[in-house]
């Protein structure tokens, strides 16, 4: 997948640096979240006054992973290369099994 460190990149930074380190971090988390779970789907969250938008993975287990991304398209673009099917959390909601995961996670 070496076109998905490009989708978070679509300023060139100066010195690249830090910023560069945090998003190569990014790919590899999300790379992995979807190489180690079942049935993977994505979730693009709209922007919220203190996040931005996000990229929401839940497995079929119902754990999931939640990651910042520049914009909604960098979000649908991130999910269709990680080959997950992904949707609109406005027009699709949460899945139940992403809220019973977090209540097994509360009683634990």
């Amino acid at each position: 997948m070496p076109r998905l460190p490009r989708l978070f990149s679509r300023r060139p930074t100066p010195s690249g640096g830090g910023r560069q380190d945090a998003r190569r971090e990014t790919v590899q988390h999300l790379q992995e979240f979807v190489r180690t779970r079942v049935g993977v789907e994505a979730y693009v969250e709209p922007p919220a006054p203190d996040t931005g938008s996000t990229l929401l993975l839940i497995a079929t287990t119902g754990e999931w992973t939640r990651r910042r991304v520049p914009d909604e398209r960098t979000a649908f673009d991130v999910a269709r290369t990680l080959e997950v099917p992904v949707y609109n959390v406005n027009f699709t909601g949460y899945p139940q099994r992403m809220r019973d995961w977090n209540s097994r996670q509360r009683r634990s």
